[in-house]
């Protein structure tokens, strides 16, 4: 299904912002990034040498939408998920299926 495309008056693209650190653990890095009209829509990133996982939450919080990127190659493979850990591993999976 194609999604509608939304109207292009009065919207306005805006960014992700880094989530606050956590003032018990003033050690602890941020790694994490929300939206800034909505913390439970979040976005991580990480990588190894070999891959980039970019991992999306739902508008809600409540799923996980993973796009794992082949460095070498820039391959995409892409999966949702309830949890971060299913959508990481269906897609990292399916990116190097055999």
């Amino acid at each position: 299904m194609t999604p509608t495309r939304p109207r292009a008056a009065g919207r306005a693209w805006t960014s992700f912002v880094a989530d606050p650190p956590d003032p018990d653990r003033p050690e602890h890095v941020v790694r994490g990034l929300h939206e800034a009209a909505n913390s439970r829509h979040r976005l991580r990133v990480e990588h190894d040498p070999y891959t980039l996982l970019i991992h999306l939450s739902d508008e809600d919080g409540a799923g996980w939408t993973t796009v794992a990127v082949d460095r070498a190659t820039r391959e995409v493979f892409v999966r949702h998920g309830r949890r971060q850990s299913d959508s990481a591993r269906a897609a990292f999976e399916g990116l190097y299926r055999p």
